[in-house]
């Protein structure tokens, strides 16, 4: 295990894990180009239901599912999903439900109520022998072991590597060759240990964003799923007003909050585009709100603050975004003397 005599909560200490929990999901699933793991065949559409980290992970898969499978998919929260009236519902229709604990109430319901229509149903968990588990017609261990801060860290980044493994397995039924993209999910563990040994780079980005009642953070594409984790890890843990939104959408009206004082976070897997550049400098020349970036910067944008992530795979850029937020959030709730694993009211939502 990754060991940082530092760690000062079990939020930290389950950051840390993260590499050997992907060597070991890896090393489980994995045969050289076999992917060890039980799906239904003939799958044309995806629905992946879940709440919270679990949601975002859903956003995450559901973009990679027509990136990488070309599968339709689509994420939608549990809660959300109980009170569709309407259920899609045939024979090439997969449901995803996605839950650390296995118990999520609102996840669970969703899930009997899918199967009121005779869907086929699939679970990604941490917990074995769960309800859902024990409930889903097929299923699919996490393996991030026991997490006891209420930030989910491990377990989301568990569950977004099950997913990929999953929609891998999706395309290699459809013909598409996957051998680079397994390639590029080996070398995970090795990044993600990499990524945590310069950690110390994110201090002063953490200590600037840190001074901010508001932050905004903007993602563009496969991105956004990371915004949303970001906005989410921050909030939670250091109780600041952070939204997310897609940049080009934040720029409709949405953009009119920064008349108050706040700070950009700009999340970028992959370069930055035209619109993007041009959108990011208007913010800057309107409202002379810093910038700060995770993932690809560009010159012609002038950021506060840019912590580079630089892989040619989207897949291994997009991991390393995910754990740069966390340990992101982290530094910020320190920095504001938070307690990471027992943030204020929050618990883990079992009930």
């Amino acid at each position: 295990m990754f060991k940082n005599s530092n760690q000062k909560s079990s939020m930290e200490c389950e950051i840390f894990e993260q590499p050997e929990i992907l060597s070991n999901i890896l090393n489980t699933y994995v045969s050289g180009e076999d992917i060890k793991i039980t799906l239904p065949e003939n799958i044309n559409k995806v629905v992946l239901v879940a709440s919270g980290s679990s949601y975002n992970c859903a956003r995450f898969a559901a973009d990679l599912f027509g990136n990488v499978a070309q599968i339709e998919a689509r994420a939608i929260y549990s809660s959300e999903f109980l009170l569709k009236s309407a259920v899609p519902h045939a024979d090439d229709i997969l449901y995803v439900f996605i839950t650390q604990s296995g118990e999520t109430s609102d996840t669970n319901k969703a899930l009997n109520k899918a199967k009121q229509f005779g869907v086929q149903t699939l679970c990604v968990t941490n917990k074995k022998d769960s309800t859902i588990w024990q409930a889903s017609d097929f299923k699919i261990d996490c393996m991030a072991g026991e997490e006891k801060s209420i930030a989910a860290t491990k377990s989301l980044i568990a569950q977004m590597l099950c997913l990929s493994l999953i929609i891998l397995k999706y395309a290699k039924f459809k013909g598409i060759d996957i051998t680079n993209h397994l390639t590029n999910l080996a070398s995970l563990p090795e990044v993600l240990a990499d990524t945590l040994e310069h950690k110390d780079c994110l201090l002063d980005m953490a200590a600037f964003l840190s001074k901010f009642q508001n932050i905004i953070v903007a993602a563009d594409g496969i991105s956004y799923a990371i915004a949303r984790e970001a906005c989410l890890k921050i909030k939670e843990t250091s109780y600041i007003n952070v939204s997310s939104s897609i940049l080009g959408e934040f720029m409709h009206g949405h953009v009119a909050v920064l008349n108050n004082k706040a700070a950009l976070l700009y999340i970028s897997v992959d370069d930055m585009s035209y619109t993007a550049i041009k959108n990011l400098n208007k913010i800057i020349e309107e409202y002379d709100t810093p910038i700060c970036v995770i993932g690809q910067s560009n010159s012609q944008v002038d950021t506060k603050y840019v912590i580079g992530v630089n892989y040619e795979s989207e897949l291994v850029k997009s991991f390393a975004c995910v754990l740069l937020i966390q340990l992101l959030a982290l530094e910020i709730a320190y920095k504001l003397k938070r307690n990471v694993d027992k943030p204020h009211g929050l618990n883990k939502v079992v009930q």
